[in-house]
Parts: C-alpha cells; structure tokens; sequence
C-alpha cells in the first residue's frame, strides 16, 4: 500500500523542481476554508493576567485543524515576548546540567558547557558555522532518552520555572485543568533541515496536551493519522505560533518536511518602551534599559533582567544573526500521571518485571 504520509514528506521537502504550496493551509490568509475552522476560546473573564511578553488571550486567534485535533494559535506573543524565548533558548537552555547532543568528541569542554558564549567568542568564521549548525537539541526536566525512547528518574532535572508558567498559562486558557510541565525538547533547525515523521508516545501520561512553541523561520507541519497510510495536512507554522496536540492527536504521525525564508519577521519589530527607563546607547539611544527597581514578574520565574535586555538592539544583534537562517522550536510535556510524584527507578521496573 502506498504510504501517504511519506509521499507528501518527500514532496514537501524537494528542493529542484520547488513544490507547489498552494495546499498547505494558511491562517494568515484564509486558505483553510476546508481544512480548519477558527474557535472561540472559553475562558473566563478573571483569568490572571498573562505572563510576560503574552498578549490578553481576547487577542488571540485560535484555529482547529479539522479531524486531527490539533489547535493552533496564531502568534499570541509580543515581539519582545519572541525576543525572550529566542534569548532563552540559544543563551540558557542548552547549558548544563541540562543535556545536549554535542559530542565531547567533536567539542572541548568549554563549548559543552556554554555553546552560546563560545560561538560569540568564536573570530573562524567556519567554526562559526560549525558550532552554529552544530546544536540540533537541548532537553529539560525529565531528559528524553533517544534509544530507548522512554524516561527515567535517573535522568530528570530542574524544569525551568518561566516555561512552566507560561505552559500552564496556556493549558488554563485553553480549559487543561491541572497541567504540569515536566519535560520539554528545544530543538534547532537550520533553515533546509527536516523533522521525520514520528509519534509522541514516551510520555506516561498521553491525555495531557503537548505545547509546540515556534520562533524564526518558518516551517511547513504535517500532522496525519495512526498509521502512515493516512494522509496527512500540511499547514504553515510562523514565529510565535504556539501549536497544542491532545487526545487523539497526541498519536497521530507528524513531521516537519521543511524550514524556509519567512517574509516577516515579528521578532525584530519594534518594541515600545513606556513605563520603562532608558539610558543612552552607542548603538540605539531608545533602547537601552536600567536593571528594574523591582521583579515585575517573580512570581512566574521570568528572568526580568533578561527580559529588558532584549530591548536593546546591540544586545539583540547576535540572536538576530542567529535567526537569520534558523527556526527554534520548543516541545513542552507532562509526563507523570495525575497524583504521580515521580517514574518508577530502574529497580523498580526490575522488580516489577
């Protein structure tokens, strides 16, 4: 039987002759008619304030794709909320104890332990490249094992505050009660990589959503059914659209055949400064920032510091050389159960064996 699923990878990922894109579905655009409807969100009208860099949730625009599950909202975040996850994810989240997948064969120590800082430091402009092409995968909290494709408790580290809460900021929104972010892979994509088709069944817990977070290029999804038989819809994924799998979707077959050249990019748009104090800058008068007199958001983990640093444009040139040619998508999930505390250890599961 034929395998649909592969057809349109490979179609979608061809780069002589360019295919025709006029099918993948568009929410920009309204090409979607057949393919996806737009929904209301029904949240209530306390709801807490969003989290740093978020618009209100009444300005987010939230698309069901039909017959997959899947929702989509289209960019609920501010340019100066793109800026502080882009920044989160190159500077922090590949540094240790979090895991990575450069080789201590291929990278000394130094770059192990702060990629980012060395690829600045870095004057060869091929081991500029190489370092920067280099980092494909960053893994938080609960630390996903590639071979074994499971969890462990052995492998489990701190998970970062500020993702949790705006994790769950969205798991409210969207009516997830009681979510819990316990596990996230940051992923790297130079612009001409792929994502193969695969299924996310590692967790324990497969009823909690999974949050796909994208910033930078864009990339073509494809989420298809149960088996690769089926075929699958093709949508485009922009910068800062955040991309919710649950229920039945959660084993369906997705991929990412391609990253292209966007036409726009939110994450260097101007970022209004009122309410914040600022002091003269070499590079952009407007745009340097005093370190607050106070968190404005330390009850969620933000990095407040961090946050107004991405304002100032000769802080932000080196993300924006980095985003040039690359898409960074973040991979959010729960992996314990409802009233789980932890995995079972390894002697455990012997025992039980």
């Amino acid at each position: 039987m034929n395998k649909m699923f592969k057809e349109r990878f490979k179609y979608y990922k061809r780069k002589s002759p360019v295919p025709d894109f006029s099918s993948v579905i568009d929410l920009d655009n309204n090409v979607f008619v057949s393919q996806a409807h737009q929904i209301e969100l029904n949240y209530k009208s306390d709801v807490e304030k969003p989290p740093l860099g978020l618009e209100p949730p009444k300005k987010w625009l939230c698309y069901a794709l039909n017959s997959s599950g899947v929702i989509i909202i289209r960019n609920p975040f501010t340019a100066r909320g793109q800026r502080y996850w882009i920044s989160r994810c190159l500077r922090d989240y590949p540094r240790g104890p979090n895991v990575n997948n450069l080789s201590p064969h291929l990278f000394p120590t130094e770059v192990l332990d702060n990629w980012w800082q060395c690829l600045q430091k870095c004057s060869d402009k091929d081991e500029v490249r190489r370092l920067g092409i280099s980092l494909r995968w960053a893994t938080l909290g609960y630390h996903h094992d590639w071979d074994s494709k499971k969890y462990s408790e052995e492998r489990r580290g701190n998970f970062p505050e500020d993702l949790a809460s705006i994790s769950t900021y969205f798991a409210s929104i969207l009516g997830y009660k009681n979510y819990d972010a316990q596990a996230a892979i940051v992923n790297f994509y130079p612009i001409g990589t792929t994502l193969s088709a695969h299924t996310d069944h590692s967790e324990p817990n497969r009823m909690a959503p999974l949050f796909s977070f994208s910033f930078g290029q864009t990339a073509i999804f494809l989420i298809g059914g149960r088996t690769r038989e089926d075929l699958p819809l093709a949508v485009y994924l922009r910068s800062g659209d955040v991309l919710v799998m649950s229920g039945e979707s959660r084993l369906c077959y997705h991929a990412v055949p391609r990253v292209m050249k966007t036409l726009d990019e939110p994450w260097n748009d101007p970022i209004p400064l009122e309410g914040v104090a600022s002091i003269e800058s070499p590079r952009c008068k407007k745009a340097r920032i005093e370190p607050p007199t106070a968190e404005p958001d330390e009850e969620n983990g933000f990095d407040t510091l961090l946050y107004l640093k991405v304002v100032d444009e000769a802080f932000w040139s080196p993300f924006k050389i980095f985003l040039n040619n690359a898409r960074i998508n973040i991979n959010v999930r729960q992996v314990l159960n409802a009233g789980e505390s932890s995995l079972p250890t390894s002697e455990q599961e012997e025992l039980k064996n």
